[in-house]
């Protein structure tokens, strides 16, 4: 058998991974029930590339719930943590968390107890409350600027 030889010079065969490296970089990984895997980092980069990265309807509602959540408390802190976007304010620790699920996306309020109303989803942790947006569901925008004001001027999430 004839030992074949690649018909690429080598500077080309260099391109050609950086390019797959590069687009294996620009598609995250989704991990069990569709959620971005997406490098810790601070900044409103990573939460918008693990929002774009959302799949389906999913994404609008990474949309939709990042435009009210910046809208509301300006000057929002935002990262990546355990590849899910984390939402905060200087100094006060993180308030909120999103999550992709097979069947829905989780916001976190990591004070979630003290809100008024309390949002309806229990958690483990004493403090914790969720909301649980399905496919179909109609967010009560009013509703969750309300949950996400108060949420920001409540002692945050330290990690």
């Amino acid at each position: 058998m004839a030992n074949r030889t690649s018909s690429k010079s080598p500077k080309v065969a260099k391109k050609t991974v950086a390019r797959r490296v590069a687009a294996k970089a620009a598609k995250p990984t989704l991990l069990a029930g569709g959620n971005p895997q997406i490098a810790k980092a601070d900044g409103d980069g990573p939460v918008q590339a693990y929002i774009a990265a959302m799949p389906g309807w999913k994404r609008n509602v990474g949309e939709h719930l990042d435009a009210l959540i910046t809208r509301t408390v300006p000057g929002v802190r935002k990262a990546v943590k355990w590849n899910s976007p984390l939402y905060g304010v200087e100094g006060q620790g993180w308030f909120l968390g999103i999550h992709c699920f097979t069947k829905y996306v989780k916001v976190a309020f990591f004070r979630g107890r003290s809100l008024r109303p309390v949002p309806p989803g229990e958690s483990k942790s004493k403090d914790t409350r969720y909301l649980d947006i399905h496919e179909d569901d109609e967010l009560d925008e009013a509703q969750f600027a309300a949950w996400v004001k108060q949420a920001s001027q409540l002692p945050g999430e330290w990690t």
